[in-house]
């Protein structure tokens, strides 16, 4: 309790918690982009529940993993040298994450320009067969982004709590953005064009990340968000279209 008391008298802390935060809160925008898009594509009664249920297993990854790390920190130590390049748990799990993005975002749009008849005969089946999938790819892309999140918090600070209460406020964050962003990117089909293209670039910079060529988050981040605004412009561009034809007729 000594402890926690001195962490809550320094400024020092107050700082480091409101770094993390914000980090911890960009770094889940990843996450959360790929669990919208994912379970927008499950019948609209079990969306809410597969989020519900990916956003809640993300937490509790990265509180288990925070309790373990000891064990984390090892994970950046070299395991493997392949052609003279050596290789940690965390690069090899890196780009098997990118890897996985680059195939379900590719998978994703290919199905988005040329979509397969669905099957009638088979509804049920494919319902249940689609929330499990969609749960399991979840959590394959939970795991990837929680082991880089707590290596990132690590770097930023050795206070436990700390830590745990960036983590917590990061995910309950996502936890309240998820239903309007998969709202949102559901209702705007060229939206879900743009974010698969996020995908894209994320699982190339786990892929790079993992080869050892750092690519600084603050230029992914400001590729997304410049892509964003324009596509919001866009937007607006087709909304005020749309209006002066309807008012002409």
């Amino acid at each position: 309790m000594e402890y926690l008391l001195q962490l809550a008298a320094s400024p020092t802390a107050w700082v480091a918690l409101a770094t993390l935060v914000v980090m911890e809160i960009v770094l889940g925008i990843d996450n959360l982009i790929f669990i919208s898009i994912l379970t927008n594509k499950l019948p609209e009664q079990h969306r809410q529940k597969a989020r519900r249920i990916g956003i809640g297993m993300a937490l509790i990854l990265r509180l288990g993993l925070l309790s373990t790390i000891a064990f984390i920190v090892q994970l950046t130590a070299p395991v493997i040298e392949i052609f003279g390049h050596a290789f940690s748990w965390k690069d090899m799990i890196l780009i098997a994450g990118g890897l996985f993005l680059l195939w379900k975002a590719t998978t994703e749009i290919h199905h988005s320009m040329d979509p397969a008849p669905d099957d009638p005969k088979s509804a049920t089946s494919t319902v249940t067969l689609g929330f499990a999938a969609a749960i399991g790819q979840i959590l394959m892309l939970d795991m990837v982004f929680s082991i880089d999140s707590i290596i990132t918090a690590v770097g930023m600070t050795e206070h436990l709590p700390i830590m745990i209460i960036a983590v917590v406020v990061s995910v309950l964050v996502m936890l309240l953005a998820a239903d309007p962003l998969a709202k949102f990117i559901n209702d705007n089909p060229t939206v879900v064009m743009l974010a698969l293209g996020f995908l894209i670039m994320i699982g190339m910079t786990l892929i790079a990340e993992g080869f050892g060529a750092h690519v600084p988050k603050g230029y992914v981040y400001a590729a997304m968000a410049f892509s964003a605004a324009i596509e919001v412009l866009n937007m607006m561009s087709r909304r005020a279209r749309q209006k002066r034809v309807t008012a002409e007729a």
